[in-house]
């Protein structure tokens, strides 16, 4: 597991403990791995930084050291080539957590794994990359060392616990607070996301079944929709919130931004279109199994609590949630 100690990765190497697979997490050490994985130091940025893994004594031919590597990265691909390229001979197969991001904007609904892909994305490239070419580039570095030994898991918007992002953890938080919440649109819009624990599963099922090349790995559309999550947020809290249904109109001449400002919601658009109604057939198709949203909102909860409330937070992405005054100003009407 490259990483393997926060959120997507921490779930893939949770999941692979409890089915009693050895795991090796290679990491920079900068927060705990779970217990009873073997540790290899390690940053993959810094000159010589894959030097633990490199030392690693390689295989008999015709033998790997490792069944599997778990990729999560999502900067510079060259990062991920240098990795790949150094594994490829020591690893069966490369499964790496790409984003439906990689497809080109705008998207409409319904998109496949066919759908035409972002331009310019290259293994090669270093520094600042915007982040749909850094996961295209990620994909392309996969397969140059792999070829049909890759998975490529490109997923949508992944929520539950351990989530470094803060969408469903502001809006516990919020809602924990009680009184008026802003609710954003109606409660019937449908959503299209997954649990970091159903990715986790369908990924480690799907490299152990000898599956390659790219899935969409998200709920089908309207697996849940915003008033289902926002009430299960509620009861998971206990804490008797108000939800106020404010329509999109409103919210969009107050200044407030869909998705940043209001976790998880858009309006309806092409980027909504993007996001929450994209095809997923292949990935349900092979296993694919995405619980109820109760479950995940329930359990993320329980999580928080026991972080004190207070999500991690990676410090490459930007906080999100609503501005109290701003939703104080609009409840007021």
């Amino acid at each position: 597991m490259l990483g393997g100690t926060e959120f997507v990765g921490r779930a893939v190497t949770e999941d692979a403990l409890a089915r009693g697979w050895e795991v090796t997490v290679f990491h920079r050490g900068h927060h705990g791995a779970p217990p009873g994985v073997a540790e290899l130091l390690g940053d993959r940025t810094a000159e010589d930084g894959l030097a633990a893994l490199a030392a690693v004594e390689a295989p008999a031919e015709g033998t790997y050291t490792w069944d599997l590597v778990v990729d999560t990265w999502s900067a510079a691909p060259s990062v991920v080539r240098d990795a790949a390229r150094l594994l490829s001979g020591r690893a069966a197969r490369y499964a790496y957590v790409s984003s439906r991001s990689v497809y080109d904007y705008p998207t409409p609904a319904g998109l496949d794994e066919d759908a035409p892909l972002v331009e310019g994305a290259s293994p090669d490239a270093g520094g600042d990359v915007p982040y749909p070419q850094a996961k295209r580039g990620g994909e392309l570095a996969a397969l140059d060392a792999f070829g049909d030994r890759a998975l490529l898991v490109r997923a949508g918007l992944v929520i539950g616990p351990w989530e470094n992002i803060g969408r469903l953890p502001w809006w516990l938080n919020r809602i924990a607070r009680g009184g008026p919440v802003l609710a954003p649109g109606t409660p019937d819009l449908p959503l299209q996301y997954i649990d970091v624990r159903d990715l986790a599963a369908w990924l480690l099922d799907a490299a152990e079944g000898g599956l390659h090349g790219p899935y969409n790995l998200v709920s089908r559309p309207g697996h849940t929709t915003m008033g289902e999550l926002l009430d299960a947020c509620v009861r998971a809290t206990g804490s008797g919130a108000e939800l106020r249904w404010t329509d999109t109109e409103t919210i969009l001449a107050a200044g407030v931004e869909p998705w940043n400002d209001l976790p998880v919601w858009l309006p309806p658009g092409e980027l909504y279109d993007t996001l929450h109604q994209g095809d997923v057939s292949r990935a349900y198709a092979t296993g694919l199994h995405c619980r109820p949203v109760a479950e995940t909102v329930a359990d993320t909860w329980t999580w928080l609590c026991e972080q004190g409330g207070t999500a991690p937070q990676r410090p490459d992405r930007p906080t999100v949630g609503l501005d109290p005054q701003i939703e104080a100003k609009l409840l007021a009407g």
